[in-house]
């Protein structure tokens, strides 16, 4: 796999990458085509914020990439595109915890109908995502569906998790909508009694 035979686009990417994320890149490459002489240790990588941003980048220009009608007629150039894309993807869905990708991975689901896999990456948001990250999801994205789960996320949380967003204004309304979900479709004592408390707090 050559990366300046990618397009320029992508190359540019690929040149401004740390050499850290280059490496996790490979060792993924290697081991997602059981080439890795040793796949536990390709899996053993340091992954932080930056990590994110460069993956993302790198997907984006690869994404990119697969719509050129130069490229499309070359099977051999559009697989490898393919399969480093994908690569990118799957470190993404396991370390994410970034509002900004989950909503480039989940619309990237979402236009190939894949709903077993949106169902999966929307998973990650119990376990990953801080509360804020989840709210930041929903004032960010315009797809419906991803708004929904994004929301549904947030009333399955414990109701102290909101409190924390009521604070903050980017958040307030955000949160006040998921309590009102914990309150009515889930029955939450908890939740009512502090929207009860925010409605007499405005009077």
């Amino acid at each position: 796999m050559m990366i300046k035979d990618f397009g320029a686009p992508v190359e540019k990417v690929w040149e401004g990458l740390r050499p850290v994320t280059k490496k996790m890149i490979v060792g993924a490459l290697q081991a997602d085509s059981g080439n890795s002489p040793n796949h536990a240790q390709t899996q053993k990588f340091s992954y932080d914020t930056q990590s994110d941003w460069e993956l993302s980048r790198l997907l984006t220009a690869l994404d990119e990439q697969l719509k050129d009608a130069a490229i499309r007629k070359n099977v051999k150039k559009l697989a490898e595109i393919r399969e480093l894309a994908e690569t990118c993807v799957r470190v993404l869905e396991t370390q994410t915890g970034s509002a900004e990708v989950f909503i480039q991975l989940a619309e990237r689901i979402l236009r190939r109908n894949n709903y077993d896999k949106f169902d999966k990456l929307s998973d990650t948001l119990t376990h990953r995502f801080s509360p804020s990250e989840i709210a930041e999801i929903i004032r960010q994205t315009e797809a419906a569906q991803i708004r929904a789960v994004a929301y549904e996320t947030l009333a399955l949380l414990p109701t102290a998790s909101l409190i924390t967003l009521l604070d903050d204004t980017l958040y307030a309304e955000i949160a006040v909508n998921a309590l009102e979900q914990q309150a009515f479709e889930y029955d939450s004592d908890e939740a009512r009694q502090i929207l009860d408390q925010l409605d007499l707090e405005i009077d």
